[in-house]
Protein backbone atom coordinates (compact mmCIF):
# COMPACT_ATOMS: atom_id res chain seq x y z
CA UNK A 1 0.00 0.00 0.00
CA UNK A 2 1.54 3.25 -1.25
CA UNK A 3 -1.26 5.76 -0.82
CA UNK A 4 -3.57 4.89 1.98
CA UNK A 5 -6.77 6.38 1.66
CA UNK A 6 -7.03 9.23 5.10
CA UNK A 7 -9.56 10.39 7.45
CA UNK A 8 -9.72 13.01 9.78
CA UNK A 9 -11.88 13.27 12.53
CA UNK A 10 -11.63 16.10 14.49
CA UNK A 11 -10.28 18.39 11.42
CA UNK A 12 -11.51 21.37 12.28
CA UNK A 13 -9.96 21.42 16.30
CA UNK A 14 -6.38 22.37 16.95
CA UNK A 15 -4.70 18.62 16.46
CA UNK A 16 -6.64 18.04 13.48
CA UNK A 17 -5.55 21.35 11.84
CA UNK A 18 -1.94 20.67 12.44
CA UNK A 19 -2.18 17.13 11.24
CA UNK A 20 -3.28 18.59 7.71
CA UNK A 21 -0.17 20.87 7.86
CA UNK A 22 2.43 17.69 8.92
CA UNK A 23 1.50 15.63 6.48
CA UNK A 24 1.52 18.30 4.16
CA UNK A 25 5.22 19.70 5.35
CA UNK A 26 6.37 15.46 5.23
CA UNK A 27 4.75 14.44 2.10
CA UNK A 28 2.77 11.64 3.19
CA UNK A 29 1.09 9.88 0.58
CA UNK A 30 -2.65 10.39 0.88
CA UNK A 31 -4.47 8.28 -2.05
CA UNK A 32 -7.94 9.73 -1.10
CA UNK A 33 -8.96 12.24 2.00
CA UNK A 34 -12.05 12.60 4.21
CA UNK A 35 -12.49 15.48 6.55
CA UNK A 36 -14.72 15.01 9.79
CA UNK A 37 -15.87 16.90 12.71
CA UNK A 38 -19.40 17.54 14.13
CA UNK A 39 -22.24 18.40 12.63
CA UNK A 40 -21.68 22.36 13.34
CA UNK A 41 -18.61 22.24 11.56
CA UNK A 42 -20.79 20.31 8.40
CA UNK A 43 -20.40 22.01 5.45
CA UNK A 44 -17.02 23.89 6.07
CA UNK A 45 -14.24 23.64 3.59
CA UNK A 46 -10.61 23.07 4.52
CA UNK A 47 -7.81 23.61 2.05
CA UNK A 48 -5.27 20.24 1.71
CA UNK A 49 -2.26 20.30 -1.09
CA UNK A 50 -4.14 22.68 -3.81
CA UNK A 51 -7.80 21.20 -2.87
CA UNK A 52 -10.72 22.42 -0.87
CA UNK A 53 -12.31 19.59 1.47
CA UNK A 54 -15.42 19.82 2.55
CA UNK A 55 -16.12 18.99 6.35
CA UNK A 56 -17.81 15.56 6.69
CA UNK A 57 -19.63 13.53 9.46
CA UNK A 58 -17.74 10.35 10.52
CA UNK A 59 -20.40 7.05 9.87
CA UNK A 60 -19.46 3.61 8.86
CA UNK A 61 -19.85 3.61 5.10
CA UNK A 62 -16.93 6.97 5.30
CA UNK A 63 -14.24 4.78 7.30
CA UNK A 64 -15.44 1.88 4.61
CA UNK A 65 -13.69 4.18 2.04
CA UNK A 66 -10.69 5.00 4.22
CA UNK A 67 -7.37 2.23 5.23
CA UNK A 68 -6.29 4.97 8.16
CA UNK A 69 -8.01 7.22 10.27
CA UNK A 70 -6.18 10.20 12.93
CA UNK A 71 -8.86 10.86 15.59
CA UNK A 72 -8.11 12.97 17.71
CA UNK A 73 -11.80 14.19 19.92
CA UNK A 74 -12.36 13.13 23.56
CA UNK A 75 -12.46 10.04 24.85
CA UNK A 76 -15.83 9.32 24.56
CA UNK A 77 -16.20 10.19 21.40
CA UNK A 78 -13.44 7.90 20.14
CA UNK A 79 -14.83 5.13 22.22
CA UNK A 80 -17.93 5.37 20.02
CA UNK A 81 -15.96 5.97 16.44
CA UNK A 82 -12.94 4.17 16.52
CA UNK A 83 -14.52 0.44 16.77
CA UNK A 84 -16.93 1.55 14.17
CA UNK A 85 -13.33 2.91 12.15
CA UNK A 86 -12.03 -0.83 12.66
CA UNK A 87 -14.93 -3.03 12.01
CA UNK A 88 -15.04 -1.04 8.56
CA UNK A 89 -11.41 -2.13 7.98
CA UNK A 90 -10.32 1.06 8.80
CA UNK A 91 -7.01 1.27 11.15
CA UNK A 92 -7.40 3.80 13.80
CA UNK A 93 -4.16 6.14 15.11
CA UNK A 94 -6.27 7.61 17.99
CA UNK A 95 -5.56 11.30 20.26
CA UNK A 96 -7.93 10.41 23.00
CA UNK A 97 -6.52 8.66 26.69
CA UNK A 98 -9.60 5.59 25.62
CA UNK A 99 -7.56 3.07 24.72
CA UNK A 100 -3.67 3.90 25.71
CA UNK A 101 -3.87 1.67 28.42
CA UNK A 102 -6.00 -1.29 26.72
CA UNK A 103 -2.81 -3.91 26.71
CA UNK A 104 -3.81 -4.93 22.99
CA UNK A 105 -3.67 -1.26 22.10
CA UNK A 106 0.23 -0.05 21.00
CA UNK A 107 0.79 3.31 22.79
CA UNK A 108 3.69 4.70 20.51
CA UNK A 109 6.80 7.23 19.96
CA UNK A 110 8.61 6.18 17.16
CA UNK A 111 11.77 6.98 18.11
CA UNK A 112 11.12 4.98 21.43
CA UNK A 113 9.01 1.68 20.79
CA UNK A 114 8.50 1.86 16.93
CA UNK A 115 8.23 -2.02 16.82
CA UNK A 116 5.44 -2.35 18.93
CA UNK A 117 3.31 -0.52 16.64
CA UNK A 118 3.29 -4.29 14.88
CA UNK A 119 1.18 -5.46 17.02
CA UNK A 120 -1.74 -3.72 16.52
CA UNK A 121 -5.05 -5.00 16.33
CA UNK A 122 -6.52 -2.08 14.82
CA UNK A 123 -6.08 0.94 16.80
CA UNK A 124 -2.53 2.35 17.90
CA UNK A 125 -2.66 5.38 20.85
CA UNK A 126 -0.96 8.20 20.82
CA UNK A 127 0.45 9.06 24.68
CA UNK A 128 -0.62 12.07 26.40
CA UNK A 129 1.27 15.66 25.51
CA UNK A 130 3.00 15.64 29.02
CA UNK A 131 4.62 12.35 28.70
CA UNK A 132 5.75 12.42 25.26
CA UNK A 133 8.83 14.90 26.09
CA UNK A 134 9.35 12.70 29.23
CA UNK A 135 10.03 9.18 27.25
CA UNK A 136 11.95 10.97 24.64
CA UNK A 137 14.32 12.81 26.84
CA UNK A 138 14.97 9.69 29.03
CA UNK A 139 14.91 6.82 26.24
CA UNK A 140 18.48 7.13 25.49
CA UNK A 141 20.04 7.20 28.58
CA UNK A 142 17.41 4.46 29.79
CA UNK A 143 18.91 1.98 27.00
CA UNK A 144 22.53 2.19 28.85
CA UNK A 145 21.26 3.17 32.57
CA UNK A 146 17.55 2.47 33.30
CA UNK A 147 15.47 5.11 34.81
CA UNK A 148 14.31 3.64 38.48
CA UNK A 149 12.60 7.32 39.42
CA UNK A 150 11.21 10.25 37.82
CA UNK A 151 9.82 13.15 39.89
CA UNK A 152 7.98 15.83 36.91
CA UNK A 153 6.67 19.54 37.14
CA UNK A 154 4.86 19.91 34.06
CA UNK A 155 4.16 23.28 33.11
CA UNK A 156 1.38 22.85 30.24
CA UNK A 157 -0.06 25.68 27.62
CA UNK A 158 -3.46 26.11 27.40
CA UNK A 159 -3.53 24.76 24.01
CA UNK A 160 -3.53 21.16 25.40
CA UNK A 161 -7.37 21.82 26.08
CA UNK A 162 -8.45 23.21 22.94
CA UNK A 163 -9.24 26.24 20.83
CA UNK A 164 -11.88 27.61 23.74
CA UNK A 165 -8.84 27.85 26.51
CA UNK A 166 -6.42 29.56 23.84
CA UNK A 167 -9.42 31.70 23.21
CA UNK A 168 -10.65 32.55 27.04
CA UNK A 169 -6.53 33.05 27.76
CA UNK A 170 -6.65 35.68 25.05
CA UNK A 171 -10.07 37.74 26.22
CA UNK A 172 -9.12 37.10 30.31
CA UNK A 173 -6.06 38.96 29.33
CA UNK A 174 -7.51 41.54 27.86
CA UNK A 175 -9.99 41.92 30.79
CA UNK A 176 -6.91 41.62 33.14
CA UNK A 177 -5.02 44.27 31.64
CA UNK A 178 -8.37 46.65 31.54
CA UNK A 179 -8.95 46.01 35.04
CA UNK A 180 -12.45 44.42 33.94
CA UNK A 181 -13.86 41.06 35.62
CA UNK A 182 -12.38 37.92 34.59
CA UNK A 183 -15.28 34.93 34.38
CA UNK A 184 -13.36 31.51 34.05
CA UNK A 185 -15.01 28.86 31.84
CA UNK A 186 -12.52 26.28 30.67
CA UNK A 187 -10.72 26.06 34.10
CA UNK A 188 -11.97 26.84 37.31
CA UNK A 189 -9.52 29.36 37.98
CA UNK A 190 -8.35 32.19 36.19
CA UNK A 191 -5.60 31.44 33.42
CA UNK A 192 -4.69 34.85 32.59
CA UNK A 193 -1.32 36.20 34.71
CA UNK A 194 -2.02 32.68 36.77
CA UNK A 195 -0.69 29.09 37.05
CA UNK A 196 -3.38 26.58 38.27
CA UNK A 197 -1.77 23.38 39.21
CA UNK A 198 -4.99 21.02 38.51
CA UNK A 199 -4.70 19.74 35.02
CA UNK A 200 -7.91 17.33 34.75
CA UNK A 201 -9.83 15.85 38.08
CA UNK A 202 -8.42 14.87 41.20
CA UNK A 203 -8.28 11.28 41.93
CA UNK A 204 -8.84 9.22 45.19
CA UNK A 205 -5.22 9.60 46.06
CA UNK A 206 -4.62 13.25 45.56
CA UNK A 207 -3.61 12.99 42.06
CA UNK A 208 -4.65 14.64 39.11
CA UNK A 209 -5.90 12.15 36.03
CA UNK A 210 -3.39 13.96 33.73
CA UNK A 211 -0.61 12.87 36.43
CA UNK A 212 -1.50 9.37 36.52
CA UNK A 213 -1.44 9.15 32.73
CA UNK A 214 2.07 10.30 33.14
CA UNK A 215 3.17 7.44 35.19
CA UNK A 216 0.80 4.51 33.45
CA UNK A 217 2.02 5.53 29.95
CA UNK A 218 5.63 6.00 30.46
CA UNK A 219 5.84 2.45 32.05
CA UNK A 220 3.99 1.16 29.26
CA UNK A 221 6.14 2.72 26.38
CA UNK A 222 9.46 2.29 28.05
CA UNK A 223 8.38 -1.25 29.21
CA UNK A 224 9.26 -0.30 32.68
CA UNK A 225 5.60 -1.52 34.84
CA UNK A 226 7.39 -0.96 38.13
CA UNK A 227 8.86 2.26 36.76
CA UNK A 228 8.43 5.09 39.89
CA UNK A 229 6.91 7.78 38.86
CA UNK A 230 5.59 11.32 40.62
CA UNK A 231 3.55 14.10 38.42
CA UNK A 232 2.76 17.33 39.72
CA UNK A 233 0.72 18.83 36.50
CA UNK A 234 0.28 22.75 35.88
CA UNK A 235 -1.66 24.82 33.70
CA UNK A 236 -0.03 28.19 32.55
CA UNK A 237 -0.67 31.12 30.39
CA UNK A 238 1.22 30.07 27.36
CA UNK A 239 -0.57 29.04 23.90
CA UNK A 240 1.56 26.72 22.63
CA UNK A 241 4.59 24.04 24.26
CA UNK A 242 4.54 22.00 27.78
CA UNK A 243 7.11 22.39 29.92
CA UNK A 244 8.64 19.91 32.48
CA UNK A 245 10.78 19.88 35.13
CA UNK A 246 12.20 16.28 35.32
CA UNK A 247 14.40 15.13 38.75
CA UNK A 248 15.56 11.49 37.22
CA UNK A 249 17.02 8.56 39.41
CA UNK A 250 19.04 5.83 37.29
CA UNK A 251 20.23 2.21 38.51
CA UNK A 252 23.59 3.92 38.50
CA UNK A 253 24.91 7.20 38.93
CA UNK A 254 25.36 9.29 35.72
CA UNK A 255 26.66 12.62 35.07
CA UNK A 256 25.33 15.59 33.22
CA UNK A 257 28.04 14.95 30.47
CA UNK A 258 27.68 11.13 30.44
CA UNK A 259 23.68 12.52 29.95
CA UNK A 260 24.34 14.85 27.29
CA UNK A 261 26.80 12.38 25.01
CA UNK A 262 23.78 9.80 25.40
CA UNK A 263 21.15 12.19 24.21
CA UNK A 264 23.19 14.38 21.68
CA UNK A 265 21.88 12.86 18.42
CA UNK A 266 18.97 11.37 19.32
CA UNK A 267 16.51 11.10 16.52
CA UNK A 268 14.12 14.13 17.81
CA UNK A 269 16.18 15.40 20.77
CA UNK A 270 17.83 19.03 20.44
CA UNK A 271 20.40 19.81 23.88
CA UNK A 272 20.35 23.72 24.22
CA UNK A 273 22.53 23.64 26.98
CA UNK A 274 24.58 26.61 27.93
CA UNK A 275 23.44 28.35 30.85
CA UNK A 276 26.36 30.80 30.96
CA UNK A 277 24.88 32.47 27.45
CA UNK A 278 21.12 31.86 29.08
CA UNK A 279 20.37 29.13 26.43
CA UNK A 280 18.05 26.86 27.45
CA UNK A 281 14.58 25.48 25.68
CA UNK A 282 11.62 27.38 26.05
CA UNK A 283 8.22 27.19 24.93
CA UNK A 284 8.23 30.38 22.53
CA UNK A 285 11.32 28.83 20.95
CA UNK A 286 9.66 24.98 20.46
CA UNK A 287 6.66 26.48 19.07
CA UNK A 288 5.97 24.70 15.37
CA UNK A 289 8.63 22.74 15.78
CA UNK A 290 8.49 18.61 16.05
CA UNK A 291 11.86 18.56 18.32
CA UNK A 292 12.06 17.50 21.75
CA UNK A 293 14.17 20.39 23.69
CA UNK A 294 16.32 19.53 26.71
CA UNK A 295 18.60 21.66 28.56
CA UNK A 296 19.80 22.86 31.85
CA UNK A 297 21.34 19.13 32.31
CA UNK A 298 22.64 19.12 36.04
CA UNK A 299 23.15 16.66 38.67
CA UNK A 300 20.42 16.48 41.30
CA UNK A 301 22.22 18.20 44.56
CA UNK A 302 19.48 16.49 46.88
CA UNK A 303 20.93 13.12 45.02
CA UNK A 304 24.34 12.25 43.87
CA UNK A 305 24.02 10.35 40.37
CA UNK A 306 20.66 11.54 39.97
CA UNK A 307 20.09 14.36 37.31
CA UNK A 308 17.79 17.35 36.76
CA UNK A 309 16.74 18.99 33.57
CA UNK A 310 14.44 20.95 31.90
CA UNK A 311 12.33 19.42 28.65
CA UNK A 312 10.10 21.64 26.13
CA UNK A 313 8.64 20.37 23.40
CA UNK A 314 5.43 21.91 21.20
CA UNK A 315 2.25 19.97 22.34
CA UNK A 316 0.34 20.15 19.19
CA UNK A 317 3.19 19.17 17.07
CA UNK A 318 5.09 16.21 18.41
CA UNK A 319 3.30 16.12 21.45
CA UNK A 320 0.19 14.92 19.08
CA UNK A 321 0.00 15.05 15.48
CA UNK A 322 3.09 14.89 14.50
CA UNK A 323 3.62 11.76 16.77
CA UNK A 324 0.28 10.49 14.69
CA UNK A 325 2.03 11.03 11.41
CA UNK A 326 4.89 9.38 12.51
CA UNK A 327 3.11 6.57 13.45
CA UNK A 328 1.34 6.17 10.15
CA UNK A 329 5.07 6.39 8.54
CA UNK A 330 6.34 3.59 10.62
CA UNK A 331 3.00 1.49 9.43
CA UNK A 332 3.31 2.17 6.23
CA UNK A 333 7.20 1.41 6.01
CA UNK A 334 6.98 -2.05 8.17
CA UNK A 335 4.13 -2.69 5.67
CA UNK A 336 1.60 -3.15 8.71
CA UNK A 337 -1.21 -0.28 7.98
CA UNK A 338 -3.43 -3.69 7.38
CA UNK A 339 -7.06 -3.92 6.70
CA UNK A 340 -8.12 -5.90 10.26
CA UNK A 341 -11.04 -8.07 9.78
CA UNK A 342 -13.97 -6.90 11.12
CA UNK A 343 -15.53 -8.41 13.88
CA UNK A 344 -17.55 -11.52 12.70
CA UNK A 345 -16.16 -11.66 9.49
Amino acid sequence: MTAPRVAIVGATGAVGQVALQVLEERNFPVGGLHLCASERSLGKRIPFRGRDYEVELATPQLFAECDLALISVSAAVSRELAPMAVAQGCVVIDDSSAFRMQPNVPLVVPEVNAADAEAHEGILSIPNCSTTPVVMALWPIHQVNPVRRIVAATYQSVSGTGKAAVEELRVQSAQALEGRPVSPDQYPHQIAFNVIPQVEGFLDDGYTNEERKMRDETRKIMHAPDLAVSATCVRVPVVVSHSEALHVEFERPVSPDEARRLMTGFPGLTIVDDPAASAYPMPIDAQDSDQVYVGRIREDSSLPGALAMWVVSDNLRKGAATNAVQIAEELLERGALLRPVPHGA
